[in-house]
């Protein structure tokens, strides 16, 4: 992956702004990715949350927490209909490697420290995202690449 692609992450501008419903897009690849999710948090925002608002202030009046939960739920909606609707996987980082890979074989530290967790019910799936938010959105967390780690496991390399 390019160094754009590498320090790519899910970042929403500031909360309670006039675009605090909206991804921070850099240029290049990953933009498509991020319509795609961003696509799903309008329709969140707009239909599925809970609110008094009228269809502008729904997106105005969005804070930091609504906007995880607004990302959770994108991710989620879209890994489980990546998944055909029966399943969803999500890829997470975990502890740095220990085994040392062979002669062969390069060491890429970031790959090879993926962890699959996979879902056989969407409100679970969401709810781990939801518990796992930052590693999404957080910097440094390559979270774009995780969430397209995330769509080829869920649909699987047989579709």
């Amino acid at each position: 992956f390019s160094c754009e692609w590498a320090t790519a992450h899910f970042r929403f501008h500031s909360p309670h702004s006039d675009l605090a419903y909206a991804l921070q897009a850099g240029k290049g690849g990953t933009r498509a990715i991020l319509a795609a999710v961003q696509a799903h948090i309008i329709t969140y925002l707009l239909f599925t949350r809970e609110t008094e608002c009228t269809h502008l202030e729904r997106l105005c009046r969005v804070g930091r927490r609504e906007q995880g939960q607004a990302l959770a739920t994108a991710l989620a909606e879209t890994l489980w209909a990546a998944g055909g609707g029966g399943s969803a996987v999500v890829c997470l980082v975990t502890a740095p490697i220990t085994v040392m890979p062979r002669e062969d074989c390069r060491a890429q530290s970031f790959t090879e420290r993926i962890r699959l967790f996979e879902f056989s019910e969407k409100a679970a799936a969401q709810e781990f995202i939801s518990d796992h938010i930052n590693c999404f959105k957080g910097k440094g967390s390559h979270g774009v690449i995780l969430f397209l780690y995330s769509l080829l496991f869920s649909r699987t390399l047989e579709r």
